[in-house]
């Protein structure tokens, strides 16, 4: 499934694109949201690892604006069931995801992204 969480993890590999390829661009998408079990310690032990404006921006191609542009030092309650929600609830069931850079498009069907390569774009 294509979630946010995942989505902040995943870069362009095509042969020679190694700058400007992260994040991938979402576009023609179509959302779902399911509820997942919140879980504050995992979200505060998972913040080290987000690159904050790649999913703040993924976020907003999505719809969804809760989430402040800067990274909060207070963790309150109303931030973590925010970002709880754009990581972990958000799921892209179809679109595309495009490299920004080489423009090479990623499609995602059935929430299942497609990452695999033509032979003559493996690096």
């Amino acid at each position: 499934m294509v979630r946010l969480i995942t989505h902040n993890l995943l870069a362009c590999h095509v042969k020679g694109c190694n700058t400007n390829n992260f994040p991938l661009e979402f576009r023609d998408v179509q959302i779902e949201l399911r509820e997942a079990e919140f879980n504050p310690e995992f979200l505060k032990g998972f913040m080290p690892k987000i690159e904050w404006k790649a999913l703040v921006d993924a976020a907003r191609q999505l719809g969804d604006t809760s989430l402040p542009l800067e990274q909060p030092e207070m963790l309150d309650d109303d931030f973590l069931k925010n970002l709880h929600h754009v990581l972990l609830e958000i799921h892209v069931e179809e679109g595309i995801m495009t490299c920004p850079n080489c423009k090479h498009d990623y499609p995602v069907l059935n929430g299942i992204p497609n990452m695999l390569l033509a032979e003559h774009e493996i690096g």
